[in-house]
């Protein structure tokens, strides 16, 4: 019960921070969305490298971790690539609604990957949170939709990413080397495309994307801190206060206002994942007086 709580604790200080990186990726502007995903992570594997070399000893945790950590980064590099695509072409609020349909997938991928196994409530309101996700896509036939779209992969991925954070965890990896290993990966996957495109940036810009890599780096340690203290399926629901924080900071920093019809799909995403909330609270508690009433009737 102790950890579940804390991992909430940690996954609304994550939220916060992810939406700060996603303003800051917005506010450096007009540049190339591979460069800005390689500052992203080179900043956080720099963090990520201090906090090991305090603990060297964590580096040895890779043992017996290295797959799932290289799926980890790989899922990961393509969801901040295609979160960063989306954010520069639509709303941050919009971006990051799409971004955090990542607990829906986490709990999918979970079952199939860790053996997790969800109740039929859970799947339902899986369901109803992709419905959800239509209004915010708002798919239509024109090319208009390929931001929003890439927005929602990225959450998939993002997902996918998660699972395995938990998988290497559980499996005694070190949550440093796992934040570690995605930013240094994901670093050296982008430089090709850094060099390749390079485009000159202004003080400000550098400064911006910085900023977004401290962020990164901030959000990458509470979510990790997050996952490895309680499952996705009990915890996710506070992801969304990103909403809040991003919808927030898109109006007083960007003058962005969402849309009537993404509030209805932010209404149907949050809603879903408040019922498997109340749901797993529900039924822990049912199992704590069971687990009461057996001891009494021992005694």
């Amino acid at each position: 019960m102790k950890s579940r709580y804390q991992g909430v604790i940690f996954i609304i200080i994550s939220a916060f921070f992810f939406a700060l990186m996603n303003l800051f990726v917005k506010l450096s502007g007009d540049l190339p969305t591979m460069q800005k995903a390689f500052f992203r992570n080179a900043v956080a594997a720099l963090v990520a490298l201090v906090l090991l070399l305090r603990d060297p000893k964590q580096f040895k945790t890779v043992k017996g971790n290295w797959l799932w950590l290289i799926i980890r980064a790989v899922a990961g590099t393509v969801g901040v690539v295609l979160n960063f695509y989306a954010i520069d072409r639509i709303g941050i609020a919009d971006a990051s609604m799409l971004n955090k349909l990542s607990p829906f997938f986490a709990i999918v991928f979970s079952f199939f990957l860790l053996k997790e196994k969800p109740k039929l409530i859970e799947w339902i309101a899986v369901l109803v949170a992709f419905a959800g996700s239509v209004f915010v896509v708002r798919p239509t036939l024109g090319v208009e939709v390929i931001p929003a779209l890439c927005g929602l992969v990225g959450g998939m991925m993002a997902g996918l990413a998660y699972a395995f954070v938990r998988k290497a965890t559980q499996n005694g990896a070190s949550r440093n080397l796992v934040i570690f290993f995605f930013s240094a990966f994901s670093s050296l996957v982008l430089l090709p495309f850094l060099i390749a495109g390079y485009k000159p940036m202004e003080w400000w810009q550098l400064l911006f994307l910085l900023l977004s890599g401290l962020s990164a780096a901030g959000g990458q340690v509470f979510i990790t801190l997050a996952y490895s203290k309680a499952p996705a399926k009990e915890i996710s629901v506070f992801d969304y206060s990103i909403v809040i924080f991003t919808a927030i900071l898109g109006v007083i920093f960007l003058n962005e206002i969402p849309e009537l019809f993404s509030y209805i799909g932010y209404g149907i995403i949050i809603t879903a994942a408040i019922i498997i909330w109340i749901y797993h609270l529900r039924r822990d508690k049912k199992v704590k007086e069971l687990k009461e009433t057996e001891k009494k009737s021992k005694e």
